[in-house]
């Protein structure tokens, strides 16, 4: 499934180099010392506990509030890269986690969805908040200048491009289709595997929130 094409996005081979990470990462994994705690039961997405990018972030929701990461600390946090005309995984995925913080009852407004824009020539501010706002009224949704969303991607090993349509603005983007999940201390821990359900990432979520300190 790494390799497999969709209309406007690409799931990357880079998610099994994840994979192999987390596992050396989860062999020298902390516990006591005041490093991220173990799970007792084995995550569903990629445990990536111990990372050392996809950190810091800092860019404008539609509102031109310059939003981060650290703002949300208390909650669990999933950010996801995606552009509004996307047709198939970026509205699956939206929806996914609507779903998700369903299930929770009501420990899903522990939950925070962030979007982050890869279009941000299209998705203007008034289109993004629409969008977002289809979802949840707390979903948040992120929108850099061009220069900004290729540096914020770089960080976060996101890829995206451009894929020209029958006009100038009829283009599509190809574009990682994972998410990730921070902690309620703002860690990073998980990468989804797109495609997974509601119903195993909720079990993820549901770890993530009950564990201490």
């Amino acid at each position: 499934m790494s390799g497999r094409l969709f209309p406007g996005c690409r799931l990357l081979p880079t998610l099994a180099a994840l994979t192999l990470a987390a596992a050396l990462l989860g062999a020298c994994g902390r516990s006591s010392d005041g490093g991220p705690p173990k799970p007792a039961v084995a995550f569903q997405s990629i445990d990536i506990t111990g990372a050392d990018y996809a950190q810091a972030l800092e860019l404008p929701d539609p509102d031109g509030k310059r939003r981060t990461l650290a703002e949300f600390k208390g909650k669990v946090v999933v950010l996801f890269f995606g552009f509004t005309q996307c047709p198939d995984v970026c509205p699956t995925t939206m929806a996914e986690l609507a779903a998700v913080k369903q299930q929770l009852g009501a420990d899903g407004a522990r939950v925070v969805p962030i979007f982050v824009t890869v279009d941000p020539e299209r998705d203007v501010p008034v289109v993004l908040k629409a969008y977002v706002g289809n979802f949840g009224a707390d979903f948040v949704a992120l929108r850099g200048t061009p220069e900004e969303t290729k540096a914020t991607a770089k960080a976060f090993k996101i890829f995206y491009a451009k894929v020209p349509g029958k006009t100038e603005s009829s283009y599509t983007i190809d574009h990682t289709a994972r998410s990730y999940v921070y902690d309620t201390r703002g860690r990073l821990r998980l990468a989804t595997r797109h495609g997974m359900g509601a119903e195993a990432l909720a079990s993820d979520l549901k770890q993530l929130l009950a564990e201490k300190g």
